[in-house]
């Protein structure tokens, strides 16, 4: 049995854990708010440029012309999946389920005869997945909007990605990463981005894209519309890629704060039990030494 001593310092101990915990709970909080507002504002721009985007597809590719960020190269032999994550960890699952996920598509694709590449963004990712794709891996991205997630940051990556294209170095790219949806609930989905998909994104809502008759809609393009392709695929890649971030941001900081305030709950649970053992160790201690004391007078 635990000393009174040791009892007092494992309660000091716990106690100094849970105001860590719930210091961290109150900062995911206050972050919280500003990047949900963020991803939710973000979200109607890149739903509506998507289903366009694959209002046109639809149209171009049955007769295989158009930029070959929409129609694709024709192959689909090589595979760049973007993994975005967090860099800091106790965010509870909110990195497991996106390495669980990557390393299923992964196996997948493989599976299929398909050559895979990777591109990390967060370092909790890149740390997990190259315990066992260390080979797979062509580059990772820390720090990605520090101190504040910007446009700026997003295309730059998709300038990369566009870069890593042209030069013929995949075919197909695919991002997997946490759909915000509740400060405890986040969706793991992926999203092809090159070439533009045909089917219906589960990140798009669907009363969105019958209103704006996503497949029946016409558009005309002034003054050529390959040249105003040109300019909107590029963005529009850049735009996805911000929607995914803002959208992981506000999920990382959804977790946390459920992840630290589950700690504190379990924390000040753990500090009662502790209480209780040590006031119960304390009690039979006291009556141990009244004990020996009547004992020894007695024995006088």
């Amino acid at each position: 049995m635990p000393s009174l001593k040791d009892l007092r310092d494992r309660i000091a101990s716990v106690k100094s854990t849970q105001k860590i915990t719930s210091a961290m709970k109150m900062v995911a909080a206050s972050k919280l708010r500003r990047a949900q507002d963020q991803a939710i504002a973000g979200r109607p721009f890149a739903e509506r440029a998507e289903a366009m985007l694959r209002n046109l597809a639809s149209r171009v590719a049955p007769t295989g012309q158009g930029p070959r960020l929409m129609v694709g190269t024709g192959n689909d032999a090589v595979h760049l999946i973007i993994a975005i994550t967090s860099d800091r960890g106790l965010c509870g699952g909110f990195n497991a389920t996106i390495t669980r996920e990557t390393r299923r598509l992964i196996h997948e694709l493989q599976a299929g005869g398909k050559t895979v590449r990777l591109l990390c963004v967060g370092r909790k990712g890149r740390d997990n997945l190259r315990r066992d794709f260390a080979d797979l891996i062509v580059g990772d991205l820390t720090d990605v909007g520090k101190p504040a997630l910007r446009y700026a940051d997003a295309e730059a990556i998709g300038n990369r990605v566009l870069t890593m294209f042209e030069d013929g170095d995949f075919d197909v790219c695919t991002v997997v990463y946490n759909r915000f949806r509740s400060a405890i609930s986040q969706v793991v989905t992926r999203q092809q981005l090159i070439p533009v998909s045909l089917e219906g994104s589960d990140t798009t809502d669907s009363r969105l894209t019958e209103a704006m008759g996503a497949g029946k809609a016409t558009y005309s393009f002034e003054p050529d519309e390959d040249a105003i392709l040109a300019e909107l695929l590029p963005r529009n890649l850049a735009v996805q890629l911000y929607r995914a971030l803002l959208e992981s941001a506000a999920g990382e900081q959804g977790a946390r704060m459920t992840a630290m305030d589950n700690a504190t709950r379990n924390a000040g649970d753990m500090i009662n039990r502790l209480t209780l053992v040590y006031n119960r160790t304390r009690q039979a201690t006291i009556t141990k030494e009244l004990i020996e004391i009547i004992s020894g007078a007695e024995a006088l």
